[in-house]
């Protein structure tokens, strides 16, 4: 398969470089080890024997191990901590990392060498023995030691630590929470007491840190106590000052001002009631005095004992009169006589509706006089509420900074009490999970077989190189065996190199052997059956328009417009506008091996690609012998003459064709091949000064390239081979490099056709119809 991954250079591969002859060769090299094999053996036992040596005069050390467990969620004993927990793991993994590195902190380390007494031991840097010895001494002749300085109890101090951080390791076992630390001295006992004193050093102070910040929490917490109580004091002085100037008296829910409104109003609605009620009873009374003959025939009269027994009184009057017309003349006395009696019952009955009536207008007259009353106290209570309104801005002011004050008061002195707790509880989970033992086994130097070992091996290589050396230094002369293998030069050879130069030297270099510009890497696309859709020419036509999906030929999918074969195409497009230098379109043209159709498919679809993407595209027919994409398309137009544009080549058939796809195809013309490069070149020309295009494609020319389609290709910008799977790749390609010459530097990407060749399509097409 071609391999784009170096430049392509089309000069010989150079032959390969001699080999210099070797000094020695490995069979001498080896009868040179085996003669002084005794004196190599001699010298291995002296390295084995001086690195045992060394090994035992090493002071020994011990190393001894604890291990801590450290735990970065800690224990959950109250609501809020005072740090937030690590809820990630890389969050976790950090705090664990983070507490390793506290382990060997100053502050730890200090108080370990003050707990092992480690600035009076020699092997950390104090004074041990001299100083003891020094002081029996002064002691004997009675004199008392100079008690040290602060300065010099500092650097002792600074040596031990520097020197206990040397001894110290820690290691974090990957992905846990475990932490190695692992101490050496030469004591074994006094390696583990470090370990153990160490962790338990760490614990105390990671407790100890933990109870110090609660404790500064609660100082800042407990000193902002005492201003924010002062704060709430004055912010609740301040509100009950301004109620009691403003009058704002009240219960819990609601002011005793509108209570009393509320109340008012009721009141004056109820008053209003009465009032109308009066009204209606009293419409009623004289309407019945006006029209009824009974006077006292309303239900307010007829209520009233006193009418219902004149009413009766009436009623037996009637019938007595009613019973005494029928028996007597009309002048008898005692007739006269009920008559009267039945007048003055009706004039008592009339009497008594009058009084009822005055009382109607009397309480008519009350409720009015009442209702005005209660609107006028509501009119009073109404401007006061007014006053109170306004006045109760500053009210609810004063009393949102209370709330404030009083919560922000509440919350520090709730955390305050929480801290304070806090301080005497440990909520480390960190603890040992191994104390470190004594060590029975040395950690450093290794066994003596090991120096032994490397001992033998560096003194053997040491005597061997030493004696090779002074063969090659001292010997003088080669071996009688190097001179046997050494060839000896024949006369004949230079005339022969002088011939063979001199031939070069007159030959012309030929043209494949001459050195060529190197050609950047190309693009590679392949356009497979996946990435088109099959049609059948004139069968799916719609008579609106020269449509090139529409030819028959393999034509992009609609809808995907983001596959690997359109983004290598834009990159080409990309790479064809840098190389263009600013010109205002483009030219690139498509050169294809084997049959022509597949090469003008492809130079389709990649202007269907273009246009896709939004560009103006002209596309050119540049094959003057096979015509295969003129041909297509001015089948296509003959039933379409609006679509023909102003462009042409030379004549009225090879004008310019406007499509629906947003593409403009100028077909080819027939004649003579130089003219219709030169008509192509003069349109080319006239399409970049009227402008309209943002690209130019050029559908050929055909393999090989006659000298009139060289300048066609010299006019392009950027070239695309095309290069059918049936045929052999790098067979095609060689052809199309072999061919362009110069013009290769060109090249700009290649187009692997995988699309089924046009006869295999032709029987499918028949066997589909």
């Amino acid at each position: 398969m071609l391999d784009y991954n170096q430049p392509i250079d089309r000069a010989r591969p150079e032959g390969p470089q001699q080999r210099l002859e070797a000094g020695f060769s490995v069979l001498e090299l080896v009868n040179l080890v085996w003669r002084r094999k005794v004196a190599i053996a001699a010298a291995a036992l002296l390295g084995a024997t001086l690195a045992v040596t060394a090994g035992k005069s090493l002071t020994p050390r011990y190393t001894a191990t604890a291990q801590l467990y450290v735990d970065p969620r800690e224990l959950q004993l109250v609501d809020r901590e005072l740090t937030p927990r690590a809820q990630d793991v890389s969050g976790m993994s950090m705090v664990v990392e983070s507490q390793a590195r506290l382990i060997t902190s100053n502050s730890v380390l200090l108080r370990v060498i003050e707990q092992a007494g480690l600035d009076k031991d020699p092997e950390f840097g104090g004074g041990g023995d001299d100083k003891s010895l020094t002081t029996s001494l002064l002691g004997l002749i009675g004199l008392q030691p100079r008690a040290p300085s602060a300065t010099e109890t500092k650097e002792v101090q600074l040596a031990a630590l520097e020197a206990l951080n040397r001894h110290i390791t820690i290691r974090k076992t990957e992905k846990s929470f475990i932490v190695d630390i692992e101490v050496w001295s030469t004591d074994p006992a006094k390696a583990a007491m470090l370990a153990n004193t160490l962790t338990n050093v760490y614990l105390t102070e990671s407790r100890n840190s933990q109870a110090l910040a609660a404790r500064r929490a609660t100082s800042e917490l407990s000193g902002r106590l005492k201003e924010l109580r002062e704060r709430l004091r004055n912010a609740e002085t301040a509100l009950a000052t301004y109620k009691a100037q403003n009058n704002f008296v009240g219960t819990q829910d609601a002011l005793i001002s509108d209570q009393q409104l509320s109340s008012s109003n009721q009141r004056l609605s109820a008053a209003r009631a009465a009032t109308m009620d009066a009204q209606a009873r009293l419409d009623q009374i004289e309407a019945s005095r006006r029209t009824a003959a009974d006077a006292g025939a309303n239900a307010e009269v007829l209520q009233s004992p006193t009418i219902a027994n004149l009413r009766a009184q009436y009623a037996d009057a009637r019938k007595k009169y009613a019973e005494q017309t029928a028996e007597l003349g009309p002048r008898h006395p005692a007739l006269r006589q009920t008559e009267k009696q039945v007048e003055d019952i009706k004039r008592v009955i009339s009497e008594e509706v009058d009084r009822f009536a005055q009382s109607a207008k009397n309480d008519l007259t009350r409720a009015r006089d009442f209702e005005a009353s209660l609107n006028r106290a509501l009119e009073v209570q109404k401007r006061q509420s007014v006053q109170l309104s306004q006045a109760a801005v500053r009210l609810r002011e004063l009393e949102r900074e209370v709330d404030a004050s009083r919560d922000v008061y509440q919350s520090f002195f709730k955390r305050s009490r929480e801290t304070e707790e806090q301080e005497t509880l440990n909520t480390s989970a960190a603890r040992v999970i191994g104390e470190a033992t004594v060590p029975q086994r040395r950690s450093f130097p290794p066994g003596m077989s090991l120096f032994a070992m490397i001992g033998f091996v560096f003194g053997a290589i040491a005597a061997s190189s030493w004696f090779v050396a002074a063969e090659l230094l001292f010997a003088g002369a080669p071996t009688p065996a190097r001179r046997e293998r050494t060839p000896t030069p024949q006369a004949p050879r230079a005339p022969e190199v002088a011939h063979a130069r001199a031939e070069l030297a007159a030959s012309p270099p030929q043209p494949s052997t001459m050195e060529r510009p190197l050609i950047e890497k190309p693009l590679i696309a392949r356009l497979q059956e996946a990435d088109v859709i099959h049609t059948l020419g004139a069968i799916l036509a719609t008579g609106s328009g020269v449509d090139l999906t529409r030819l028959g030929w393999p034509t992009l999918r609609p809808g995907f417009p983001l596959t690997s074969l359109l983004n290598t195409w834009r990159d080409m497009r990309a790479a064809l506008a840098r190389r263009a230098g600013g010109k205002t379109i483009p030219v690139i043209a498509l050169l294809g091996a084997g049959e022509t159709v597949g090469r003008s498919v492809t130079a389709l679809n990649f202007a269907l690609a273009a246009a896709r993407d939004g560009a103006r595209v002209l596309m050119i027919d540049a094959d003057h012998q096979a015509h295969s994409l003129s041909n297509k398309v001015n089948r296509s137009s003959k039933s379409e003459p609006s679509a023909r544009g102003w462009l042409s080549i030379g004549s009225n058939a090879a004008r310019e064709i406007k499509t629906v796809n947003g593409i403009s195809v100028l077909p080819a013309a027939d004649g003579d091949a130089g003219k219709a490069v030169e008509a192509i070149r003069k349109a080319i020309a006239q399409a970049r000064s009227a402008g309209g295009y943002d690209l130019v494609i050029l559908d050929g020319p055909a393999m090989p390239l006659s000298a009139s389609a060289r300048k066609l290709l010299d006019d392009a910008d950027a070239l695309v081979a095309v290069l059918p799977t049936s045929l052999d790749i790098n067979d095609s390609l060689e052809e199309i490099l072999g061919t362009l010459g110069r013009a290769e530097r060109k090249l700009v990407g290649v187009v692997l056709d995988e699309l089924t060749p046009a006869t295999q399509a032709r029987q499918r097409g028949r066997q589909y119809a």
